[in-house]
């Protein structure tokens, strides 16, 4: 359960959204993976995730301050096509906006997301993974992207020695004429007995760029962000903390976010489900 619990955040995927302007118009939230070892396998089991970030971002006219909260279901399950970890995961993400003075205040259900993934262990701590998943054109007309998105992510960590040397790649295409890009979430982290500590970072760029995106923003938005990171195992809860701020930014605004994640385990097959019923 240990070893289960140290690894539960591979395939507990932080699904969640573009809730501030300071990165380029992914769908996917640039950051929303740091902190999680998504190339490794996730061992059998029902798995839970909370992550919850709150930002200020400077923009045009004053602050804009976000919040995004993503509650994540992820089902190890105990199939292994070819030899490989299959997960299915879903989400469904919040947002609320607050812009400059009162031009914008709303919250409201973002686009649910559904998944696949697979996860292949190469050995000596190695692992890699592919992610396949769609962001449905559903939700708040005022907080939801007005498309459907797929979504690709490719991982490669590292976890042994109780290191989490991770960097994912996150790869959107929209079904509209808006253009999606690219997400790149890293992490390097190291365990002590409980504790959990080390550094995230995270960008984003748009691979095309629409007349729509020269006229508002002059060309391609692009960002990066880095920050620490600590986190500790209370057994079989794992917390995660996080604070990060803008490095670059082009087309962009800067932005300061904290991050707080909860991963907790439902159900592995070494802890049967409690019966929420029990007849005597």
């Amino acid at each position: 359960m240990k070893n289960v619990i140290k690894i539960a955040a591979a395939g507990a995927l932080a699904l969640s959204a573009s809730a501030t302007a300071a990165y380029a118009n992914a769908t996917a939230q640039p950051g929303e993976t740091a902190g999680l070892a998504m190339g490794a396998p996730l061992p059998e089991g029902v798995y839970f995730v909370n992550t919850l970030d709150w930002g200020v971002t400077d923009t045009r006219g004053g602050d804009t301050r976000s919040g995004v909260n993503i509650p994540v279901i992820a089902w190890s399950t105990p199939w292994h096509p070819l030899g490989a970890n299959f997960q299915l995961l879903g989400a469904l993400p919040m947002i609320h906006n607050d812009g400059p003075g009162a031009a914008f205040d709303d919250a409201g259900l973002y686009n649910p997301f559904l998944a696949a993934k697979v996860a292949f262990d190469l050995g000596n701590g190695f692992g890699v993974s592919y992610l396949s998943g769609v962001y449905f054109n559903a939700g708040d007309k005022n907080i939801r992207v007005h498309a459907t998105t797929w979504r690709q992510d490719f991982a490669i960590s590292y976890t042994a020695d109780g290191w989490n040397l991770t960097a994912n790649l996150i790869w959107g295409i929209k079904d509209n004429d808006v253009r999606d890009g690219f997400n790149l979430d890293l992490t390097a982290t190291k365990t002590f007995g409980k504790w959990e500590i080390g550094a995230i970072g995270f960008g984003s760029t748009q691979y095309d760029v629409s007349r729509r995106d020269r006229r508002l923003n002059g060309g391609k938005v692009e960002g990066f962000a880095v920050g620490p990171l600590v986190g500790y195992n209370f057994g079989p809860v794992i917390a995660q903390a996080a604070l990060t701020t803008s490095i670059y930014s082009k087309n962009s605004d800067d932005d300061t976010r904290g991050w707080v994640r909860l991963i907790v385990p439902l159900w592995t097959p070494e802890t049967p489900m409690t019966p929420l019923v029990t007849k005597y």
